[in-house]
């Protein structure tokens, strides 16, 4: 049977131009795009295809953006390095023999899918060189698809292993999953194991937007708002079949290639290996050779020499990663890391659970395209021999220990941790990708590797279950083969350095931001990392006796529950609750869920709590469970056996407005306002002979406010130091401060905290239990009298709408996309994010720099240790003979964190347990 490829060229160059490293020529021209491209073409020449096309993108709009006119509008432009190397490629790949097809009005995409078509109706088995998913909507008997760099082929079964339906359903697929990168609209929230489940259940796109009613959840209201759009999604992501086109298939034969052509475009672009293969006679095409050739001619980025592929490499899926398990090439390693201006590193180990984790091994790059893993510890049967740990590590350590010598990776502080269990620590640490992207857009994607990789490199990387398998059948990471295992690993390393290579320049652009990167995030990474590996000690046996009282208290409340209800019911069944209420008592739904039924959330309760007393009873009772299971029982479960203490997972990247947020366990979380809740601090111990000093911040958001807005009231009321709240109320009711009230008072510091998150005149009579028209008039008072307030949220909220985003006091951004929303509650919501971010984002910059500060003064003592951050509060353990120079220094770096036009009041306080000390 004749055989037709397909070449998508425009995949082909830009994962080319990701893949490997930024090469030159003598004359400076790029290259490292071209040689990728020619050496992919190798295996298309040798397989001599009947039939063969190269197919690009051609410049100019698309029929797309008629439709769309957001379509690829979030696209960088294409970088003027690959830019310049289009036209040679197409000089290039013609001059090999190629025949190159570029439609305009169209995409390759479409080309290749009508050209497949006419093919597959002619009965000529169809092959199409991509890396693109989108392609894969092509697929049947007869047509398939083959990754080149991954030498993967994709066939009907393929399709449904790697997406989980049908070729027939990735069109439907695809526009419920969307496309971030080709900015398709999408169902938010909808990942691709959703899209395949409902895909599965209904059958199509159209079965699932005839469904939408039955679909419950979140997942269901956002299927249920995206449902107009979801038409022009489908279309968008459908290839076109039926493109006129010039050409037949029986014309797209192999041509004869252009020698002298190509040896003056080998010549000029140095490709040595091609050339001397082309004098040869053989095939002319780009070898590994090329790329030893050209990296040793090209600049090194201040390297000594830059790295040559040994023999033994691999061409990996993203570049040349070499498997070290030799003493000589770990030591050709450890001169090019001594050297080297930059060094990317990345660990593999047994756990997620950096405080419970061996190493297994670790990979090295210090040029994008080249890396190398050395693995140290794969015990599987038959698992090669491999370089003795302690030696590899003790190897390392003076590199990994020396300050002067910049280091690189993606989310540091977990490998950090792990060194740290070796005896090294890790100093110099200059980059971080994770935080790059996290400070160039917090909410732009997510900040792990595959995500970044697939937004700003169009890359896909290889994922921990390619290797290690899923589910109950997963392996851990030293079971992997060596091979498989350096494929995956030295590509963390490489893509690392990628990322750095795209998201530097990004900040360097900005100097705001870089600051905030580079005086802020960075510095704090070795700060968490101290926090996480000192961990916090807890007294089990106290952990122990509040479960059993809350045990106790819960049936009390059980017992109370059954007698209000007038019989007895299961308290945690929602089906039963929802009987009893609104069936048996006859109290009323005021909130439904989004099924229609009735619900008994905590907010739907509390709507109902004035009207009898079973649903403060459930509220009540809840409260105490989850504190039993999420604390009381699951902390004395989380004691580290090796340290006898508790280790949270402090992240950087995960809150947008810059907090700090911490898992495993939730710190932030620890309930305050009951005192049960309070009581579990108690639990928060400090050794024999030291003591738990926790130090506050006071009023914090509020006295940013007042910096913020100038507003001279608020930064009076600040200035002489007594009680703001009570200064408000007297501002705003117009009474001497000693006439307040207390309901006065709770009114005003309501406002006072409720303005900085939007609250409305709604949401404060809420709060207070008020109407909405004397809620309405308390704001309208204090408004009058903070005026500068009220200007200052009117500022912020304009220049949001003109900039896209708001910053905090230190440059900081938060970028808001619904603000222009047509849905009128993200559009509020939005405008109230604007307001609250720089208060809370400038709130956490300055613990930020506090926590920098005060660990860098700790760090030679040995009477101190920071041992948590919790929203604006520092904990410590302090030697009782130290307590008073630690507090001391402690409120004067935190007090010192931030100039203000109003004093940061910090209060410290001391016991033998975090609850005493506050």
């Amino acid at each position: 049977m004749a055989k037709l490829i397909l070449i998508d060229g425009s995949s082909y160059l830009y994962r080319a131009f990701h893949a490997l490293p930024p090469l030159s020529n003598a004359q400076g021209e790029p290259t490292g795009a071209l040689f990728g491209v020619v050496n992919m073409l190798r295996a298309t020449l040798k397989a001599r295809p009947d039939y063969v096309a190269f197919v690009s993108d051609a410049p100019g709009p698309t029929f797309r953006n008629a439709l769309y006119d957001q379509y690829k509008a979030n696209r960088p432009p294409m970088p003027d390095d690959l830019r310049a190397q289009v036209e040679p490629m197409l000089e290039i790949v013609g001059a090999l023999g190629f025949p190159i097809l570029r439609i305009g009005g169209v995409e390759a995409d479409d080309v290749i899918g009508t050209l497949a078509e006419q093919a597959h109706a002619q009965g000529i088995e169809v092959e199409i060189s991509t890396g693109d998913k989108d392609l894969a909507q092509l697929v049947r008997p007869g047509i398939h698809l083959v990754n080149t760099m991954t030498n993967t082929t994709t066939d009907t079964a393929g399709v449904v292993e790697k997406f989980g339906v049908q070729p027939s359903q990735i069109v439907d697929f695809l526009a419920l999953t969307g496309d971030t990168v080709d900015n398709v609209p999408g169902v938010p929230k909808c990942g691709p194991k959703t899209a395949a489940k409902w895909l599965a259940e209904y059958g199509s796109l159209d079965g699932v937007m005839a469904a939408a009613e039955k679909i419950t959840g979140k997942i269901g209201e956002s299927l249920r708002a995206a449902l107009p759009q979801l038409p022009l999604s489908r279309e968008l992501v459908t290839i076109k079949t039926d493109v006129p086109l010039e050409l037949a298939v029986s014309a797209l034969a192999l041509r004869e290639r252009q020698l002298e052509p190509l040896r003056a475009l080998f010549t000029r672009y140095e490709f040595k290996a091609a050339l001397k293969e082309l004098d040869q006679g053989a095939t002319a095409a780009g070898t590994p050779e090329d790329a030893a050739d050209r990296v040793a001619s090209a600049p090194a980025q201040g390297a000594q020499g830059a790295l040559l592929p040994p023999e033994d490499a691999s061409l990996g899926m993203a570049g040349v990663y070499e498997l070290v398990t030799t003493p000589a090439q770990f030591d050709r390693w450890l001169d090019r890391i001594a050297t080297a201006p930059l060094v990317a590193f990345d660990t593999e180990t047994t756990s997620i659970d950096s405080m419970q984790a061996d190493i297994v091994g670790l990979s090295l790059s210090v040029e994008p395209g080249y890396a190398c893993y050395v693995p140290l510890s794969h015990d599987y049967p038959g698992a090669p021999a491999q370089l003795p740990r302690d030696k590899v590590l003790a190897a390392l350590k003076p590199l990994f220990e020396d300050a002067s010598r910049p280091k690189l990776g993606q989310h540091a502080k977990y490998d950090i941790n792990i060194l740290s269990h070796y005896g090294i620590e890790v100093q110099g640490l200059r980059h971080d990708s994770m935080l790059e992207s996290y400070v160039w857009n917090a909410t732009a994607t997510r900040h792990d590797m595959d995500s970044l990789a697939r937004k700003y490199l169009g890359y896909d990387t290889v994922k921990y279950e390619d290797v290690a398998g899923k589910g109950a059948r997963q392996i851990p990471f030293s079971q992997v083969d060596l091979d498989t295992a350096c494929r995956y690993a030295a590509e963390d390393a490489d893509v690392t350095l990628r990322l750095h290579h795209a998201l530097w320049p990004r900040l360097e652009s900005l100097p705001t931001l870089r600051a905030v990167y580079e005086n802020i995030e960075i510095p704090l990474v070795p700060v968490l990392a101290a926090m996480e590996q000192r961990g916090v000690l807890i007294d089990v046996n106290e952990l122990r006796k509040q479960s059993q009282q809350l045990g106790k208290r819960m049936l009390e409340l059980q017992q109370t529950a059954w007698q209000s209800a007038g019989r007895e019911f299961n308290l945690d069944s929602p089906k039963q609750l929802q009987a009893i209420l609104f069936d048996e008592l006859g109290l009323p739904a005021k909130l439904k869920t989004p099924t229609g039924q009735p619900s008994t959330n905590e907010e739907a309760l509390e709507a109902i709590a004035d009207d009898h007393a079973l649903p403060r009873l459930i509220l009540d009772y809840r409260g105490l469970a989850k504190l039993r299971s999420t604390y009381t029982d699951k902390l004395a479960e989380m004691v580290n056996p090796r340290t006898g203490r508790v280790h949270t997972s402090y992240h950087q990247g995960a809150v947008a407005t810059g907090r700090v947020s911490s898992s495993d366990p939730n710190l932030q979380n620890i309930p305050v306002r009951t005192e049960e809740g309070r009581r579990i601090r108690q639990a928060f111990v400090a050794p024999e002979g030291w003591v738990v000093l926790a130090a506050d911040y006071s009023q914090i958001e509020l006295r940013i406010m007042a910096h913020l807005s100038g507003d001279e009231g608020l930064l009076k009321a600040f200035h002489e130091g007594g009680d703001v709240h009570r200064a408000t109320a007297a501002e705003v009711f117009g009474l001497a401060p000693e006439q307040v009230s207390a309901n006065q008072r709770r009114a005003a510091k309501a406002i006072n905290f409720g303005l900085m998150y939007g609250m409305s005149a709604f949401g404060l009579a809420r709060q207070l239990g008020v109407d909405r028209g004397e809620a309405s008039d308390y704001m309208a008072r204090y408004f009058a009298r903070y005026p500068g307030v009220h200007a200052f949220m009117e500022a912020t909220r304009a220049q949001a709408h003109r900039d896209g985003y708001v910053e905090t006091l230190f440059g900081r951004r938060l970028y808001l996309e619904n603000l222009s929303s047509r849905n009128q509650a993200l559009r509020a919501g939005a405008e109230r994010a604007a307001v609250n971010a720089p208060m809370q984002g400038t709130a956490a910059d300055i613990i930020k720099r506090a926590m920098i500060e005060v660990h860098d003064w700790l760090k030679p003592r040995d009477d101190a240790h920071m041992l948590m951050q919790v929203h604006d509060e520092l904990v410590f353990e302090v030697r009782k003979d130290a307590v008073e120079a630690v507090r001391a220094g402690v409120i004067e770096r935190m007090s010192g964190a931030a100039t203000l036009s109003v004093p940061l009041l910090v209060e410290a306080g001391v016991g033998a347990n975090w609850d005493e000390a506050h």
